[in-house]
């Protein structure tokens, strides 16, 4: 199964970047890019990919125990940026950022000490992924729009295993669905 693990906003969060959101998509050009669905915001920790089912157990246990390692801390989305010219808008996050780094840290080294193939090591960069395109595309508006956005803050006390489903009919727009396998709970916080 194809899995990760992730930070998930509550949902009085996902509103508020949902009416954001809602304005992006009103701007000139908003109809070339591949919108996520609210469903799916998340901030990713660490990316597993496919991992066998008889991995599963150990990799939720070893995030439990990193989960513990962590104390609970406040984060609120803020502002945005782009990754690979315009292949990828985000909002970004604001607060708690050295323990999200180190809650990142320990989900990659979770996956790699139960085995799962992690690839190279790259500096962890909090975000939300809004949008996609195939192709390079001018989001810099879209950037502009988001710097002075400020989300509610909230307390991060959990983390979570996450299965994504990816689009298999062929239909144009269809969005990944995702699951929660399993929920970690933060440090004091369990």
């Amino acid at each position: 199964m194809r899995l990760f693990a992730a930070v998930l906003p509550p949902e009085d969060v996902t509103v508020g970047l949902a009416a954001e959101v809602a304005a992006l998509r009103r701007l000139p050009g908003a109809d070339g890019l591949r919108w996520t669905g609210r469903p799916g915001w998340h901030l990713t920790l660490a990316f597993y990919g496919e991992v066998d089912d008889d991995v599963v157990p150990d990799l939720s246990a070893r995030l439990d125990r990193a989960a513990h390692r962590t104390a609970p801390f406040d984060l609120a989305l803020h502002g945005g940026g782009q990754f690979g010219r315009g292949r990828a808008l985000w909002a970004g996050a604001e607060g708690g950022l050295a323990t999200l780094r180190l809650l990142a840290d320990r989900a990659e080294s979770a996956g790699r000490k139960a085995g799962v193939e992690m690839g190279e090591h790259r500096r962890y960069k909090p975000h939300l992924t809004l949008a996609r395109s195939r192709e390079a595309h001018d989001v810099r508006p879209y950037v502009e729009a988001l710097a002075g956005f400020a989300g509610a803050t909230w307390t991060v006390t959990e983390l979570a295993l996450v299965r994504s489903h990816l689009p298999d009919s062929g239909v144009p727009g269809e969005q990944p669905r995702y699951e929660t396998v399993a929920r970690s709970p933060l440090g004091a916080s369990g």
